[in-house]
């Protein structure tokens, strides 16, 4: 059976959007969990990963000897494997915007990404309110998300991004479970979005074994000393 490796589920962003995705779609795969012990070069966690990955990252997906990384790279290598899924948009021109999307996921939110990462056991509110009062790249980032959300949403009439579930909507989803968590300002439109992503069954079996986890990392968590 194919396999993915991924990342503890409370802080793996990378790990959640491959994995949503697969589970969304029904398509089978055995999981291959590999703890954050640390990063470090000879912690159990790298040893673990360099065996089927070259840079040494999860998440990774593996098919008998093709082994693929980052997260693009594994949405598009399961869009070809499985085209009767439409795991991308069917229109030409929606799937030439989902990837253009994606890949701005991908590359860019760097300020959400650093003053607010991942975290889904966690309510944080009052570090939200911190990066919200003095970060403006982290507002920018969120001004960004509201205009893209909202434009895909009035144009293709939801509930997801794209109309119908796709690649996209399991992208954007750990940027949904880090608003979630710090609680940051979102106009009701965007805001019904992420409550409509959290619902989705995947993503609920994914918060369900993060919150199982019970795995306080230290080195994940700057901003706090405990669970």
């Amino acid at each position: 059976m194919q396999q993915l490796y991924i990342g503890n589920k409370n802080y793996s962003s990378w790990s959640m959007r491959p994995w949503v995705l697969l589970t969304q779609f029904g398509i089978a795969f055995e999981e291959i969990y590999v703890r954050f012990d640390s990063f470090d070069a000879h912690s159990q966690f790298k040893a673990t990963v360099n065996a089927v990955s070259p840079v040494g990252k999860v998440p990774v997906w593996v098919d008998g000897t093709l082994a693929v990384w980052d997260t693009l790279a594994i949405a598009e290598t399961l869009a070809e494997q499985y085209p009767g899924k439409n795991l991308w948009p069917r229109d030409p021109h929606a799937r030439a915007r989902a990837r253009s999307v994606c890949a701005e996921m991908h590359s860019g939110f760097g300020a959400l990404r650093s003053h607010c990462p991942m975290n889904i056991e966690a309510q944080l509110p009052l570090v939200g309110q911190l990066a919200w009062r003095d970060q403006p790249a982290v507002r920018a980032d969120v001004a960004r998300l509201v205009a893209l959300w909202s434009e895909l949403l009035q144009t293709h009439r939801g509930p997801m991004l794209f109309g119908d579930f796709s690649i996209a909507d399991a992208f954007f989803a750990p940027i949904c479970m880090r608003l979630n968590t710090y609680a940051l300002p979102l106009p009701a439109a965007a805001q019904a979005y992420v409550d409509r992503v959290t619902a989705l069954p995947s993503v609920q079996a994914w918060i369900k074994d993060a919150l199982a986890e019970q795995d306080f990392l230290d080195f994940e968590e700057p901003y706090r000393v405990a669970r």
